[in-house]
């Protein structure tokens, strides 16, 4: 005897093996490789190079330029900067900014971004009580950080001196945050700015094997 929901089942069943793969929900630019291909994370998983041409995951690379990609999703195409990213179809909207890093391969996260509008390259420190620079950065910024507090501070090569100050603006990708903490060091030899925990602190961090997303929290 015919089951009187047999048909509806066929149906069902049909349909779900002729529907399209769904696109990623969360798309990230992690990074571009000259104008050949982009880095792209998807869900917060780990980064892929995908080439101009190229499909990955319902994700089309169409150009590549200096720390943009423009890529086609659900039909449409998007341009995406460096650490912004994209949430496509059914995916609920989120106003909060992110951005995703990628390791390198010593397992450090490196990242592009500015301190008062002027670029700065972060080693990303969760030891590092607040942001850490150089006086050669602070100077190149427009820091006049013999203005702020003098301290002792903790470093690796025992204690020195450093000034402590605020800066206007720090931000890395899509997140911008006012009046950060930081702290100048004269003789420390710091190779690069220090990212720590002044700016960290008001972010969400999400760490998936070698990829780390930030989403801001305040």
């Amino acid at each position: 005897m015919r089951r009187p929901y047999s048909s509806a089942l066929v149906l069902l069943a049909a349909c779900a093996f002729a529907a399209p793969p769904a696109a990623a929900a969360d798309v990230a630019l992690v990074g571009v490789i000259g104008d050949k291909a982009a880095v792209l994370a998807v869900d917060g998983g780990n980064p892929k190079t995908v080439k101009v041409g190229q499909s990955w995951s319902g994700i089309t690379v169409i150009s590549v330029e200096k720390e943009r990609a423009t890529v086609e999703i659900d039909g449409k195409r998007r341009v995406l900067a460096r650490g912004q990213h994209y949430r496509s179809g059914a995916a609920v909207a989120s106003d909060r900014q992110s951005v995703t890093l990628a390791a390198d391969a010593s397992g450090h996260f490196f990242v592009e971004g500015a301190i008062n509008g002027n670029p700065v390259r972060f080693l990303v420190d969760t030891g590092a009580t607040v942001i850490a620079l150089s006086a050669a950065d602070a100077e190149r910024l427009g820091i006049d950080y013999r203005k702020g507090r003098l301290v002792a501070v903790n470093t690796a090569n025992g204690v020195a001196p450093a000034y402590l100050v605020k800066l206007d603006t720090v931000k890395l990708g899509a997140i911008e945050l006012n009046w950060v903490d930081a702290a100048v060091h004269e003789r420390s030899g710091l190779p690069m700015a220090l990212l720590g925990m002044s700016f960290l602190s008001r972010v969400e961090m999400r760490r998936d094997g070698q990829t780390m997303t930030l989403i801001r929290r305040f």
